[in-house]
């Protein structure tokens, strides 16, 4: 089961990154200098993508393709310390070859270093911010399907309300790191972006546990109901069933 789970992870971060970074490079090539337009472009195939292999993976690994929201769900108790080291790893390691994979698609130099600067308190509380959000989204979808359209929408949304373009991936940033196009960042900028995401991953977290977990706390109360006095269900309360926990998945 873990093994099939670790080959979901690592195709799907592969697959996730060589889509961020394709796409940059073709919205590029065919925008003419115009960034808006390659912006857009870029933020339409991540979408797609997203939406795709949540659906599709979701049910076998749960789709996180981050490593921020593997340590979410190993502090949710919902993965244990090695199962998330093993994620963690896959998912750079996917994220990497997905950087690789776009190269070869586009016959560059398989080996980069991007010259992108970004860098500063913008960035880096727009970091946060859409990690944060991410992973409110994440704790808040009640499967692969329902997540599968959230997610994508989050993220498409937030390429566009943050400075930073929402990479909201520790992976994806170091894959990133390692293409010198459109969706590059310098490599010197990258643990400036990780320690914001993972710093907004804890506010989304604790977002998560005070807005929905009491929610559906509530909410399992208001349901419970006394059934009808028939003499044989007489002085026993049969409460309705809570809310079923969210299925995990991932972003960018």
């Amino acid at each position: 089961m873990l093994r099939r789970a670790l080959v979901a992870e690592g195709l799907g971060s592969m697959l996730l990154a060589a889509t961020v970074i394709g796409s940059g490079i073709m919205a590029e090539q065919l925008a003419g200098g115009n960034l808006a337009v390659a912006l857009l472009a870029n933020t339409a195939a991540t979408v797609a993508v997203l939406a795709t292999l949540i659906a599709l993976l979701g049910p076998i690994s749960g789709a996180h393709f981050n490593p921020a929201v593997s340590l979410v769900e190993a502090l949710r108790g919902k993965l244990t310390l090695r199962h998330t080291v093993a994620y963690v790893v896959v998912q750079i390691a996917g994220c990497c070859l997905g950087a690789f994979l776009a190269h070869a698609m586009f016959e560059m130099p398989l080996l980069q270093a991007s010259v992108h600067l970004r860098t500063g308190p913008a960035q880096w509380l727009s970091e946060a911010v859409a990690t944060a959000g991410l992973i409110l989204v994440v704790v808040g979808s009640a499967g692969p399907n329902e997540a599968a359209w959230r997610v994508s929408a989050w993220i498409g949304a937030a390429y566009w309300f943050t400075a930073s373009t929402s990479f909201a991936n520790p992976a994806i940033t170091i894959a990133r790191s390692l293409s010198n196009t459109f969706a590059g960042i310098a490599p010197a900028h990258v643990i400036g972006f990780i320690v914001s995401q993972l710093c907004g991953a804890v506010v989304g977290l604790l977002l998560a546990k005070f807005l929905l977990l009491t929610s559906t706390s509530l909410r399992s109360c208001a349901d419970t109901k006394l059934p009808p006095n028939d003499g044989t269900t007489m002085g026993k309360e049969v409460a309705a069933p809570g809310l079923t926990d969210a299925t995990t998945v991932h972003e960018r």
